[in-house]
């Protein structure tokens, strides 16, 4: 497993209530020592391309990334331009994390037809098709900061989506589970399950795989403290973790120190580089990037 590629951490913004406390939060994640500022996609939410400009506006170092666009709420060219403009106005610390859209009641709520799952996964490939070819014509206005418009992010679990992310992503997101039918409820996967889930993708990259970056969307950071509620957490576990849900892939646990351990077992072990954390886990999170450093 090639070790060589640096880690790089990541935060998973929502919902903010006003400006300054947006402004506040974004300068707070670079003081910590984050890489990566995302913005989720979610209806309730501030939308990702403003919140992603202004976020540059208020740091210096970050990327900024949309983690991850629910694509299919997006007309393909209509997007282009939106990627493209926000990349410029960024000056190209821009990566572009898409997704196939997961939770119905948001389709619903918007009015859009909420297809079957792999329906949405051709929808996303038609755009990530759309989006390359616009961004690779030298006439195409206007010009993304980054000559070939923003890296490329798929995030998701399932075989399609995979296989998608295999043939077009620069970094690739794992979920660290799969939600259910309707989006509303995510199970967690065990360290087996992520391994087959690496592994077919390494099979699919082939000689891509040392060039591809991958991503871990960590669930839960949990200090010392909080330990003993670990069991009422996540329901249902996998057979691998029904004893110990610390072993969870997708969930860290204890110390800084030993949480920054469990970060170096998950590169050895599955390849991770890239973990992202949500925002709820931002401070608990920060001493651990802290001691890797």
């Amino acid at each position: 497993m090639p070790l060589h590629r640096p880690f790089r951490f990541g935060v998973n913004m929502f919902a903010s209530e006003s400006r300054n406390e947006w402004i506040a939060k974004c300068r707070r994640a670079e003081e910590l020592g984050f890489d990566v500022i995302g913005v989720a996609d979610h209806l309730g939410f501030p939308a990702p391309f403003p919140a992603i400009v202004l976020a540059a506006e208020a740091t210096e170092r970050v990327r900024l990334s949309t983690f991850v666009l629910n694509t299919p709420f997006y007309n393909p060219v209509l997007l282009a331009r939106e990627v493209a403009s926000t990349d410029q106005f960024v000056d190209g610390r821009m990566e572009l994390g898409l997704g196939a859209g997961y939770v119905k009641s948001e389709f619903d709520a918007a009015g859009i037809p909420f297809p079957s799952g792999g329906k949405r996964v051709e929808q996303l490939e038609r755009t990530v098709t759309t989006l390359r070819r616009l961004f690779e014509d030298p006439e195409y206005q206007p010009r993304p900061a980054q000559p070939s418009g923003p890296p490329l992010l798929i995030g998701g679990w399932g075989d399609r989506l995979l296989r998608l992310a295999a043939t077009h992503a620069d970094i690739i997101a794992f979920t660290g589970g799969w939600a259910n039918t309707t989006g509303d409820e995510l199970h967690l996967a065990g360290a087996a399950q992520t391994e087959e889930r690496v592994a077919y993708v390494r099979g699919l990259l082939g000689d891509r795989a040392d060039a591809v970056e991958l991503n871990l969307l960590v669930q839960q950071v949990i200090p010392p403290a909080d330990r003993s509620t670990m069991p009422d957490r996540f329901e249902p576990l996998p057979p691998d973790a029904e004893h110990s849900p610390e072993e969870l892939p997708s969930v860290l646990t204890g110390t800084p120190t030993e949480m920054a351990q469990q970060i170096k077992e998950r590169r050895e072990r599955y390849g991770f580089t890239y973990f992202t954390v949500m925002e709820y886990n931002m401070e608990n999170f920060a001493p651990v990037i802290a001691a890797l450093r």
